[in-house]
């Protein structure tokens, strides 16, 4: 599986974000944080300080040997746009380098639209005019296949897009670089900086809602694979002949347990859900022992189905994200016996974590795509990237002035 070497672009982006987050700290600090060597803490600061990102502060007592010094950003080092795009609205977000929301809005759209991109580049730009602060770029994360984060063109069946320029386009009208990437992809990459996944080299991102997501981070670096499509878990094939997938297939686990499924076995079974999943919550959460049931049987199918992907995979840690993570009490008690039942032996003890869920998550993850891509050492960023890192340093030659 081909996966590109973001692992360094990443660990950079974070010395930026840890400092950004906590204040001033030491190399030391860092490389116990960062859970990095103090040789490479030493490398990636000695480059940041030339290219006037980080600067040297006062000293600090050590407990052995020179005394060491405080590392602070040199300004604020620009601020990132992310933009999530699904079929009916449009999330937008301005992040700074910490990973911190400082504004936030949505908008409604129609993806089914003649006009959708010019109408999704005129959101963007509505938004854009409303910065204070310098810009190092966009980030868009969407539903669908991504060929190249650089180029941005998309395929999603949810949003029936094929070929769209979505890169092209929102660079040409707003003079900004642009990333584009699947929205799991890019909520993993915010996980990776600025979650639980910081803690770990290797860890899959489940997420639930709509549909079934997932996102994979191997030796620090989040996998694309060969055509962007990697860790498309809500499209493994679960039960032959089972009912149609948006995918074109059939039986995927998507169309089993997605929001949709759910409410529609729910309605089979008598239950009335006329608001969609919210009502279907409400009654479990009520006790109704129908709707307890429908979640239920939804969590042992995921445990079963996550439990072979973890089997081949084998990941540090299994984090769950996403909106229906409102409902999870419920999924609970289907989803960790199926779950541990079906792991290896050696496997059994692997750690679930259930993230508290804010809605501009999903447009943080796209701005992330901005934050983690000024420092990509083999290029894979594109001219995108050389774009970001150079308005990222001629900003904070400017002292961070628009």
């Amino acid at each position: 599986m081909q996966r590109p070497t973001w692992g360094a672009d990443v660990t950079r982006t974070a010395v930026l974000a840890l400092i950004g987050a906590q204040g001033p700290v030491s190399r030391a600090e860092l490389a116990r944080s960062l859970k990095v060597s103090a040789a490479l803490v030493t490398q990636l600061t000695r480059q940041l300080i030339a290219d006037n990102l980080l600067e040297e502060l006062d000293v600090v007592p050590s407990a052995g040997g020179r005394p060491g010094r405080l590392l602070g950003l040199t300004s604020s080092a620009g601020n990132a746009i992310g933009v999530k795009v699904v079929a009916d609205h449009v999330a937008l977000v301005e992040v700074q380098i910490d990973g911190s929301v400082v504004r936030s809005a949505t908008e409604q759209f129609d993806a089914f639209a003649p006009d959708a991109l010019d109408r999704l580049s005129r959101i963007v730009g509505a938004f854009l005019a409303g910065s204070t602060r310098p810009l190092l770029g966009v980030g868009v994360g969407l539903p669908g296949n991504v060929d190249v984060a650089s180029q941005g063109v998309v395929d999603s069946s949810q949003l029936r897009w094929q070929q769209y320029p979505v890169g092209q386009t929102l660079r040409r009208d707003h003079g900004l670089p642009v990333l584009v990437e699947n929205n799991v992809n890019a909520l993993t990459m915010a996980e990776r900086l600025y979650g639980e996944g910081r803690h770990h080299d290797s860890f899959l991102v489940v997420t639930l809602g709509t549909g079934i997501g997932g996102g994979l981070v191997a030796d620090g670096a989040v996998v694309r694979g060969a055509s962007g499509a990697a860790g498309q878990i809500g499209h493994v094939p679960v039960i032959p002949g089972g009912p149609a997938c948006q995918c074109g297939n059939a039986g995927c686990l998507e169309a089993l347990i997605g929001e949709q499924a759910l409410v529609a076995t729910a309605r089979e079974r008598g239950l009335r859900v006329g608001g969609g999943i919210d009502d279907l919550r409400a009654l479990a959460d009520e006790g109704d022992a129908a709707a307890r049931a429908v979640f239920q049987e939804a969590g042992e199918l995921l445990g079963r189905t996550l439990a072979g992907v973890v089997n081949v995979l084998d990941p540090e840690i299994v984090i769950f994200l996403g909106e229906g993570l409102a409902a999870w009490r419920h999924w609970a008690p289907g989803f960790e016996p199926a779950f541990r039942s079906g792991l290896l032996p050696q496997l059994r003890g692997i750690g679930i974590s259930i993230e508290s869920w804010q809605d501009d998550r999903w447009a943080q993850g796209a701005a992330s795509l901005v934050l983690a891509t000024p420092f990509d050492t083999d290029g894979r960023s594109g001219e995108q990237g050389r774009l970001v890192r150079q308005r990222l340093v001629d900003q904070s030659l400017a002292g961070g002035r628009p």
